[in-house]
């Protein structure tokens, strides 16, 4: 999150923290043929009898913020957050997951969707992600929109015995739906479907036109195909998506977004172009584990204190290493010598102080490496000193 902040607080976007719970109706705006409505959303009543969702993503609810509180334009935010869906869980899918994102409304230039993209491309920059591709498309005006749909569901009803069962029930519904279909059944109808590109107006191509030129200009790679629609109904224009080509092909969608000019109307506010991304948190560190871009976290538990006689000096020890800034752990219940070295090892701790009757009387601890098992007899007193010693000397070594 402290990553992304920094990406889009420097182009002047302020945090905004969108409710996890909003009126059924914000999220109906989303569009009713969308799974995300249909099949995916949490829904229940609450206990004053009004019908509330647990929030599917973001987007809608910053719309709804924006048309109750009328910020200035053009308000430029960021989020971060946990959405719901009601889905079946695989790997990268899951019914509660993470996005970080912004919603920039008040301007329907393009150069805007162009910030926009740079902003997700270069947060992806920022981790060390270097397998990440960009796709764009344009879903034209409402106008556009609408006449594409109904050549492809012309299209789609005339190929509809080649169809997958759940393609056939979109034709009447969205046949935008079926583009957006990963199913081998469906992929040979999908490839010789109608193209959005034929059914674009002059402003529709001439937006997009600017926006892959500002692209370029700022050097942020991109491919266009006219087959991406994403997977919610309020989109116009602009439509992008990333994918990592390190994660499996079905689930490599790391992050998208476009315009949604008509969305605040639909929520009841004045017309207000905006235009948004959300990145998948939990499908970027996939991709990051994929990329092999951060190093394995060090051990939380840097010493382990076994202690046979009682467990009074282990709640001693352990509180003093800590305080030295030790990562440290111990074991309860006054369990045997063996069983707590058995915790020690599955603790991950590199060290193990040990206390047993005759340290106790000398003053000292066994101070062992469970690493090369090698141990030597330390003062109590010299404990913390000799364990900063070795910590030096180990990060001399690397």
């Amino acid at each position: 999150m402290s990553a992304f902040a920094g990406v889009a607080e420097k182009a002047g976007y302020e945090l905004v923290v969108p409710p996890m719970f909003e009126d059924l109706g914000v999220f109906l705006r989303i569009g009713e043929s969308t799974d995300v409505v249909t099949k995916e959303m949490y829904d229940f009543e609450d206990k004053a009898g009004r019908r509330v969702a647990l929030r599917p993503e973001h987007t809608a609810g910053v719309c709804r913020a924006f048309v109750q509180h009328r910020p200035l334009l053009p308000w430029k935010v960021w989020y971060a957050g946990s959405n719901f869906r009601y889905e079946k869980p695989q790997a990268g899918r899951f019914r509660q997951f993470d996005q970080v994102g912004v919603e920039a409304l008040g301007s329907s230039d393009p150069l805007l969707d162009v910030e926009v993209v740079a902003l997700a491309a270069d947060f992806y920059a920022s981790l060390g992600l270097r397998d990440v591709s960009l796709v764009v498309n344009s879903l034209g005006d409402a106008a556009d929109r609408e006449s594409y749909v109904g050549a492809l569901r012309e299209y789609f009803t005339a190929r509809v015995g080649e169809l997958s069962e759940e393609s056939r029930a979109n034709i009447e519904r969205n046949p935008l739906r079926i583009l957006d279909s990963k199913r081998e059944a469906d992929a040979a109808a999908i490839s010789d479907a109608p193209s959005m590109t034929a059914h674009l107006g002059a402003e529709a191509r001439d937006h997009f036109a600017a926006f892959t030129a500002g692209l370029r200009a700022l050097g942020v790679a991109h491919t266009v195909d006219d087959r991406l629609v994403r997977g919610l109904d309020y989109y116009v224009r602009t439509t992008f998506e990333f994918r990592s080509t390190a994660l499996d092909a079905s689930q490599n969608a790391v992050g998208g977004g476009g315009r949604y000019d008509g969305l605040v109307e639909n929520l009841g506010g004045p017309p207000t172009p905006g235009i948004g991304f959300a990145l998948g948190v939990d499908r970027i560190l996939l991709a990051c584990d994929a990329e092999g871009v951060f190093p394995a976290d060090p051990p939380v538990v840097e010493v382990f204190v076994v202690d046979v006689t009682g467990g009074q000096e282990a709640l001693a020890l352990t509180r003093e290493l800590r305080e030295a800034g030790w990562g440290c752990d111990r074991a309860f219940d006054a369990r045997s010598m063996k069983s707590q070295m058995k915790s020690a090892d599955r603790s991950g701790a590199r060290l193990a102080v040990i206390v047993g009757p005759d340290e106790v009387t000398s003053g000292t601890v066994v101070l062992r490496n469970l690493v090369d098992s090698g141990q030597e007899t330390v003062s109590r007193a010299e404990l913390v000193s000799r364990l900063g010693a070795i910590r030096q000397r180990e990060t001399e070594q690397r």
